[in-house]
């Protein structure tokens, strides 16, 4: 519930961002400007973007924003539980080992409960089975596992739909664009620029858009499966290392 309301106020901000730079857009004038007179003009390439957001339709433009919007809100929540998820692993399974030392097993267990994050999740399910034998350990630890590395990709599966959805909507903007400019010609009998411009230039600024978004989400997607694959490996090595403490405290137990 508290990762789905982080979504959502994301979400939200981003929209209003997004919604205030839409009114805040001047007027477009009757002679379109190159790209040269936008960027040297006031605003530079804020100016120019919102421009020409205008000018590629607003219907599949909003829809290519919204998908951006939506990717970006999912790759941030992404971002600040992964960091979230790591922790200097060393220092606590130093703190943790120190407790088994003094055979206080609550207190590593307390350790690890009140720590956050994957590393700490496996270490309390297999402090909880310590009385157990190192096989029923061993499956505690690879179940835990996997559960966790399940909650680290959460939300991926959205993220690399708008990844395919923008550029989608981006060319089926195209297509739209293509066929006005092709009414324009039946409607005037002629294929002068000025008639073919308007559906050419919506055709053009939404693949653009659509691509640009893809390769936003696509930089972040990449990113957040780095971040992941860290967290796995740091996981793997960890519980091994939690195995050895185990195994070494009840080796010292049976003494």
């Amino acid at each position: 519930m508290k990762r789905l309301l982080g979504i959502v106020l994301i979400f939200f901000i981003l929209t209003s961002v997004f919604s205030i730079d839409l009114r805040g857009q001047d007027t477009i004038p009757g002679i379109v400007e190159t790209p040269d007179s936008l960027l040297s003009s006031e605003g530079g390439l804020h100016q120019f973007i919102k421009t020409k957001f205008i000018e590629g339709s607003a219907l599949f433009m909003s829809t290519i924003a919204l998908s951006l919007i939506i990717g970006l809100s999912f790759c941030l929540e992404r971002i600040i539980y992964l960091n979230l998820a790591q922790i200097n692993t060393k220092k606590f399974l130093a703190e943790v080992e120190n407790k088994l030392n003094v055979n206080d097993i609550e207190g590593a267990k307390a350790i690890a409960r009140d720590t956050r994050g994957p590393v700490a999740s496996i270490c309390y399910q297999a402090l909880s089975r310590i009385h157990g034998t190192i096989d029923e350990i061993d499956k505690s630890i690879t179940a835990t596992g996997s559960v966790q590395t399940g909650l680290l990709e959460k939300n991926l599966s959205w993220i690399s739909l708008f990844i395919a959805v923008a550029p989608s909507l981006g060319f089926l903007g195209t297509v739209v664009g293509m066929v006005q400019a092709f009414d324009n010609i039946e409607r005037y009998g002629d294929i002068s620029p000025a008639i073919i411009a308007g559906g050419m230039k919506v055709a053009l600024i939404t693949t653009v858009g659509g691509l640009i978004v893809a390769i936003i989400l696509q930089l972040f997607y990449n990113y957040i499966l780095t971040k992941i694959e860290g967290i796995v490996n740091d996981m793997e090595d960890d519980a091994i290392s939690i195995l050895d403490l185990i195994t070494q405290f009840k080796h010292h137990s049976t003494k």
